[in-house]
């Protein structure tokens, strides 16, 4: 059984290979694995022939793309691994070694490791033109996409097999490692930069990366941004908490503060559709966050709470469960005749307390919120608002369930935010309670 597959893009290569494969093979002994060398080519032309039969010296497979371009070569090098983790390394690495080790011993320390040469122990060991043009490109374009990665034009890097399977498919120029690491990201996945000392053999085929890494990531740009600024992606929510937009940075910081100091006090905490909010890592002991999307509990790893994969239409946990029960910009997201409502509620152990949050409809102010957001956001949340509460309906609802309403917080008088705390006999096992205008 083959535990590493090494993916070479050798195109333009030649009679250099030999010595990369050399020194690759050199690099690999120490691990202790089974591993195998895959030498990935692009379209075939005469120069691939000649690095394919210099790959052939060795126990190198050559791997041929149907098209030309470092991103083809890597995908059809992806398309032929067969180990659980994927090395990819440049052909022009002079010492392979020590970031070939490094990577391995740690690698599960994320998901995706980057052998950077811009973090601490790093370095970038070519000539000062390109060494500060490649440093001013990843500065540049890892902040347009906050991806929060110093080395996004590494080449040299560890993935996890299964997560390269599900990225689907990858531009065929370089701005693949780029669209990698935004899919990546997009899932919930760990990255990890590990220091790289770089040096390049004289006339490598990688001497001119930095500007080809510009063009084709320029090509791509917006693209990339749309997915990583999207609610699909897996840290929209926690990323917010920080975002250069000052109302959307208020709005979220408000919102923490408002929830966390209605359950503060109340035990511990059942948090239905956490989504990636850093609300997760305020909860106190014995507290569960669980959501429906598996890329966004992925993300939530990092809060080191208990996560649950589930939907709020059926919560696997036994009534009563729970002393507070938070649901916070989940139920506008439903319909209002699902079984939402009544799951917060058999959950919650009688005499404790419900936090609630979604959007007051019943205000002005956040009708026009509402209305602006879905213009400079198109196809973000407010699209997704199926279901339009008010505060006069709620507090109707759940008082007709036996609830006592304790508190409502607004964060601009358009987010709702309310506190009930549950009778001793309210809405038991199968209790159906649905808000109805």
């Amino acid at each position: 059984m083959i535990d590493l597959s090494v993916v070479l893009p050798a195109d333009g290569e030649g009679p250099r290979l030999a010595r990369a494969l050399t020194r690759l093979e050199a690099a690999l002994a120490p691990l202790g694995c089974a591993s195998e060398i895959l030498v990935a080519l692009s379209a075939p032309d005469q120069a691939a022939r000649a690095t394919a039969a210099a790959a052939a010296s060795g126990r190198a497979r050559v791997v041929i793309a149907s098209e030309s371009g470092y991103g083809a070569a890597l995908a059809a090098g992806f398309a032929a691994a067969s180990a659980a983790w994927v090395l990819t390394i440049d052909a022009d690495v002079v010492a392979p070694g020590p970031v070939v080790r490094d990577l391995w011993q740690r690698r599960h320390d994320g998901d995706v490791l980057i052998g950077s040469r811009y973090v601490a122990g790093g370095a970038a060991r070519m000539p000062a033109r390109r060494a500060w043009l490649s440093c001013a490109l990843n500065a540049v374009f890892g902040r347009g996409l906050s991806l929060g990665v110093r080395d996004m034009s590494s080449g040299v890097r560890l993935y996890r097999a299964a997560i390269l399977r599900a990225l689907g498919p990858l531009p065929a120029r370089l701005d693949a490692l780029q669209t990698i690491l935004v899919k990546v990201y997009a899932e919930g996945w760990r990255v990890v930069e590990v220091p790289f000392v770089y040096e390049a053999e004289p006339g490598g085929a990688s001497h001119a990366r930095a500007t080809r890494f510009a063009a084709d990531y320029l090509r791509t740009f917006w693209t990339l941004w749309k997915l990583r600024n999207s609610i699909e992606c897996a840290d929209y929510d926690a990323r917010a908490h920080d975002s250069i937009i000052p109302l959307q940075r208020y709005w979220q910081r408000e919102r923490h503060r408002h929830v966390t100091d209605l359950f503060a006090g109340h035990g511990a905490v059942l948090d239905v559709g956490c989504g990636s909010s850093r609300i997760i890592g305020a909860l106190p002991p014995g507290s569960v966050a669980v959501d429906v999307l598996l890329r966004k509990l992925r993300y939530a790893r990092r809060f080191a709470r208990p996560l649950v994969h589930a939907s709020g239409f059926a919560l696997p946990f036994a009534d009563v469960s729970f002393p507070c029960v938070l649901c916070s910009q989940v139920i506008e997201h439903v319909p209002k005749d699902s079984p939402i409502l009544s799951e917060l509620v058999r959950v919650l152990q009688p005499g404790g307390r419900l936090v609630l949050g979604t959007p007051d409809y019943a205000n002005w102010e956040w009708v026009v919120t509402e209305k602006l957001y879905g213009f400079f956001a198109p196809g973000a949340y407010a699209d997704e608002h199926i279901a339009h509460y008010t505060r006069a309906e709620l507090i109707r609802t759940f008082e007709a369930q036996g609830f006592t309403h304790e508190a409502t917080r607004y964060i601009l008088r358009g987010e709702l935010i309310l506190a009930f705390r549950k009778g001793l006999g309210a809405g038991g096992e199968g209790a159906q309670i649905y808000c109805s205008a």
